[in-house]
């Protein structure tokens, strides 16, 4: 057979190479042979010594090159006392509303656990030498839940909607006197009326979609269902909701936005549980179904049974205290009344029986250092009065001194045919309706008489704090990370809107407050405040009880979590978006896109 070039050269190849590997391992296979079988034993494990030894080596290399990063998944359930009636930056009150409108809306900026103040839907801000102008530029990607873009209209909707006096936003004096303008989609300015340091924590205040809320008519904001069926842009969405026979809701569950600005969250599904009393919660709680609890009461701490959870506690920039209607109740316009008043109430033992022990006792308006802490506050001794013999004795004598006579058959102080009673009005909270049990007690030990009046939260606020129709008032105050006591003690601010809940007035005190508000530097700021809280110590418009401490109970594997700075409650949600349960590893080059 004749065969071609090619073919013979293919030909001699393939008997070349075949030849050549049989060769090979016939040669191999010839010295197995010839091992003996102990020989074969060491050859066996020496083989297998190398391949473990560099697997054991890549292993190595891959660790020394890889972190561990946070994963999506996981869950959250959390529960919360009280209904969600208004999931919405604009009029969210309780405290349920401002957790669920603090997850589901973003800001033009949001504060960290330090206290400091990021953009958010903010790509940049420029602010004026004079500091009356705030220049933000949108991020180019900002959109809402549905998919619409967030631009300049939305923002400028949003705090039209705060300033507008029929929609009566709990934040319409953040925005008093503030005009805002949009020269482009992606610009906002806001011109202030005057300098205000605190100015730019005001601009962490959710935005509202205008798209689906410009047609409803202020008188129709607070009835709208999108409160309770929100569209935001914040790190969660509302996937579902639940509701009962009476249409109250009972469970929200909200699942990560993607396009959040600052990244998308970890945590896959987080849930809401809503319940009339904290009892039932925290049952519910021992039973596992539920795993977190936010703002527990530090009396219900021991009544918690699980051991898979841990508490975390911080300090709230909030003050507690009674404030006095002098115009209301004439007998406290006595300075000897308001005195002894003080005087009689024991604060250190107040804190430990009402607080057990979580929080600060308090003698003026400036609320104690924030910081974090894991703490063992509840273990003080706890006891079983809020006031000592030496309290009682003390507010007698300031009386006595004052002009007050004390009438033993009748037990009542009186002082120009005045008879030193009064009520105490507060809401229904359990902590404050034992403070208000509390003190009430310490003065009738003095023999001041006290009536308490305990109402829901929507009544005080509509019936008793707007029309300022009480005698002495047991509430809070919550005074934000930049220290700003304007709207709380200045004389204009004395009706509703304002939150001068004493109605205070003095000509020094208004220019130190008008003075701090305008001062950029805080520790200038501090030293203004100094001057004001002498002035309202020798004035005492109010008695100062105490700052509290939020509790949060979450599961022990939950991570990232950061309270930091928290002016409320629902600011635990600030950094949610870096919470995490599950991990990962990852080359640390590809680390920074986690």
């Amino acid at each position: 057979m004749n065969l071609s070039p090619s073919e013979t050269t293919k030909n001699l190849k393939e008997t070349f190479v075949k030849e050549r590997s049989v060769s090979r391992f016939g040669t191999l296979e010839h010295l197995l042979r010839n091992f003996r079988p102990g020989e074969r034993l060491l050859l066996y494990g020496l083989t297998i010594l190398l391949s473990v030894s560099a697997i054991a080596l890549l292993a190595a290399a891959n660790t020394s090159i890889s972190v561990r990063v946070p994963a999506a998944g996981g869950t959250l359930t959390e529960g919360l006392v009280g209904p969600a009636r208004f999931i919405n930056p604009v009029l969210a009150l309780s405290s349920a509303d401002q957790d669920l409108t603090t997850l589901v809306y973003s800001g033009l900026t949001r504060a960290h656990a330090d206290g400091s103040i990021v953009p958010d839907l903010a790509a940049s801000y420029e602010i004026s030498e004079d500091g009356l102008l705030y220049t933000f530029t949108l991020r180019s990607d900002a959109v809402f839940h549905d998919g619409t873009p967030l631009t300049a209209a939305d923002v400028m909707f949003t705090v039209q909607q705060a300033q507008n006096p029929d929609i009566k936003s709990p934040h319409r004096a953040d925005w008093e006197g503030v005009t805002v303008s949009s020269p482009d989609p992606r610009t906002v300015i806001f011109k202030l009326p005057r300098a205000y340091a605190p100015f730019l924590q005001n601009t962490s205040m959710g935005i509202l979609p205008q798209q689906i809320w410009k047609n409803i008519p202020a008188e129709d904001v607070p009835f709208s269902p999108l409160n309770t069926k929100p569209i935001g842009s914040g790190p969660y969405k509302v996937t579902s909701v639940d509701t009962d026979t009476t249409g109250a809701i009972t469970r929200y569950e909200l699942v990560p936005f993607p396009k959040f600005t600052l990244g998308a969250p970890h945590l896959k599904r987080i849930t809401f549980l809503f319940y009339p009393n904290e009892e039932l919660m925290i049952r519910d709680f021992n039973d596992g179904a539920i795993d977190a609890l936010g703002g527990v009461s530090p009396e219900r701490l021991e009544s918690l049974e699980r051991n898979d959870t841990v508490s975390m506690t911080v300090a709230l920039p909030r003050i507690y205290g009674v404030f006095f209607n002098q115009a209301h109740s004439p007998v406290l316009s006595d300075a000897a009344a308001r005195k002894a008043l003080d005087a009689a109430i024991a604060k250190d033992r107040l804190v430990a029986q009402v607080l057990q022990g979580f929080g600060s006792p308090l003698d003026g308006p400036l609320p104690p250092t924030i910081a974090m802490s894991f703490s063992d506050a509840g273990k003080r001794e706890i006891v079983s009065t809020s006031y000592t013999q030496e309290t009682v004795e003390a507010a007698r004598g300031i009386l006595t001194r004052g002009g007050w006579t004390f009438d033993e058959s009748a037990g009542t102080w009186t002082k120009n045919k005045q008879e030193l009673s009064f009520a105490l009005a507060t809401v229904d909270s359990p902590e404050l309706v034992a403070t208000a049990d509390a003190i009430a007690t310490a003065w009738r030990q003095v023999g001041i008489k006290v009536n308490v009046q305990v109402f829901p939260i929507t009544e005080l606020n509509s019936t008793v704090i707007r029309p300022r129709e009480y005698d002495a008032l047991l509430f809070g105050e919550v005074v934000g990370r930049e220290l700003d006591l304007f709207a709380f003690w200045h004389s204009s601010q004395r009706n509703d809107p304002g939150l001068n809940l004493a109605l205070y007035t003095n000509s020094r005190a208004d220019a130190l407050l008008s003075q701090a508000r305008a001062t950029i530097k805080r520790d200038e700021r501090e030293k203004l405040y100094g001057e004001f809280e002498k002035i309202i110590q020798e004035d005492r418009p109010a008695v100062f009880l105490y700052a509290p401490q939020f509790i949060y109970v979450v599961p022990e594997e939950m991570q990232g979590v950061q309270l930091g700075a928290l002016t409320l409650s629902s600011e635990r949600f600030l950094n949610v978006y870096e919470w995490y349960t599950d991990t990962e590893y990852v080359w640390s080059f590809l680390a920074n896109k986690y």
